[in-house]
C-alpha cells in the first residue's frame, strides 16, 4: 500500500469540486473552513470550480482536467474535495489515474468523491481518506471530530473512539453541530466486536454505481491483501432498507466480500422502507451471520470519524461503545 506523505506546517491543501460545487449560503461555511485550515498553519488554493453552481461544478472532462493539475502541481500537498453531489462518476472516464500514480497525494471527501476514493485506493493501491469536504471545518467551535481528523492529516493516526452524541439528520451551522441523540453502536447479537482488517469502503450508493465497471478494482485489492481480511465499512444516505438488501447482495455476488473481515455501518441519513424491513435486518439477510457493528460514527450523520482506505484497522465494539486503531 502507498501512503502518500503527511501534511506539514505551510505544506498547501488544494480543494477542487470533484462532484457539485459550492454557492449561496454553503460559500459562509466554505470560508469558515479555509480559516480554520489556515489556522492549523496550512495554506490552500482552490480550482476555479469549487465556487460553482448546478448539480455538478463543471463537465466531467474539466472536473478530470483539474484534478490533474493539482496533482501535477509540486507546491500542493494535498487534495480535498469540496463538496459531495450526485454525479461525480461522470468523471471517472476522464481521469488521468496515470498522473495520480506517479504523484501520490491524499485525497480526503465523503458521500459522492467515494468513487474516486474506492477507484484510486482499489486500482493504484495508493491509500486515500474518506472524511471531511472542503466545507466540513466551518464551525466557529469544531468538534473532537475535527481535531481528530487534523491529528490524522499530519500523521498522528489517533485512535478514535464512540462520540458521546450525534445530530438528528443534519449538520449544525457555522455555531457547531447540534448533538441530541445518544451514541450507541450496535452489535450483531449484542456480542461484544473484536476483529482486525483492511480498511476499505465509503457511500454506499456510490459504489453500487461502479460494481463490475472498469473502476471497480476489488478483485485486485482482495487478491493482493486476502492475508490481511477487509473490514468494511459502509455509509448509507438514503437508501431504503430495501436497496440495502440489494446493493449488499449485489456485492457479494460480484465477489467483493471473500475473506471479510467484518463490516461496519454508519447511522442512515434518510431512513425509508417499503415492507417495514430494518436495516438490521436488510444486512444481515444479506451478509449473515458476520462480525457486524451498526450505527457508528462513520459517514452523513455527524459526528464522523475518519478513515483511511488501505490502512489496517482493528475494531472494538462492546455495550454500546468502541474504537477504530489504524496503523499503516
Amino acid at each position: 500500500m502507498i501512503y502518500p506523505k503527511f501534511l506539514k506546517e505551510n505544506d498547501t491543501i488544494g480543494i477542487t469540486a470533484v462532484s457539485a460545487g459550492i454557492e449561496g449560503e454553503k460559500l459562509k461555511q466554505l470560508d469558515l473552513s479555509e480559516d480554520n485550515i489556515r489556522a492549523q498553519g496550512h495554506k490552500i488554493v482552490e480550482t476555479n470550480n469549487v465556487r460553482a453552481g448546478g448539480v455538478v461544478s463543471s463537465t466531467g472532462k474539466e472536473r478530470a482536467k483539474q484534478l490533474k493539475e493539482l496533482f501535477e502541481d509540486d507546491t500542493v500537498q494535498m487534495v480535498l474535495c469540496a463538496a459531495g453531489g450526485d454525479f461525480l462518476i461522470d468523471m471517472l472516464p476522464y481521469v488521468n489515474y496515470e498522473t495520480i500514480k506517479a504523484n501520490p497525494k491524499w485525497i480526503q471527501g465523503y458521500s459522492d468523491p467515494t468513487s474516486l476514493l474506492y477507484s484510486v485506493t482499489t486500482l493504484l493501491d495508493i491509500a486515500t481518506i474518506y472524511g471531511f469536504n472542503g466545507g466540513g471545518y466551518g464551525m466557529r467551535e469544531l468538534h473532537r471530530s475535527h481535531e481528530d481528523s487534523f491529528a490524522i492529516l499530519r500523521g498522528d493516526i489517533v485512535e478514535q473512539g464512540s462520540f458521546e452524541f450525534h445530530e438528528g439528520e443534519k449538520d449544525g451551522k457555522l455555531d457547531g453541530y447540534v448533538l441530541t441523540e445518544p451514541v450507541y453502536w450496535k452489535n450483531l447479537n449484542g456480542e461484544e466486536v473484536s476483529v482486525k482488517g483492511r480498511l476499505l469502503g465509503g457511500c454506499l450508493e456510490c459504489l453500487a454505481d461502479i460494481i463490475g465497471t472498469p473502476y471497480d478494482g476489488t478483485k485486485k485489492f482482495l487478491e493482493k491483501y486476502k492475508s490481511d481480511g477487509v473490514l468494511w465499512y459502509f455509509d448509507i444516505f438514503g437508501l431504503r432498507s430495501e436497496q440495502v438488501y440489494n446493493t449488499l447482495w449485489h456485492m457479494k455476488q460480484a465477489g467483493w466480500f471473500e475473506g471479510a473481515a467484518g463490516f461496519m455501518f454508519g447511522r442512515v441519513m434518510f431512513p425509508g422502507t417499503f415492507l417495514d424491513m430494518t436495516y438490521e435486518e436488510a444486512i444481515v439477510r444479506a451478509l449473515g451471520d458476520a462480525p457486524i457493528v451498526f450505527n457508528m460514527d462513520i459517514g452523513h450523520v455527524a459526528p464522523r470519524m475518519t478513515v483511511i482506505n488501505g490502512a489496517m484497522g482493528e475494531l472494538s465494539s462492546r455495550g454500546g461503545k468502541g474504537t477504530l486503531k489504524m496503523s499503516l
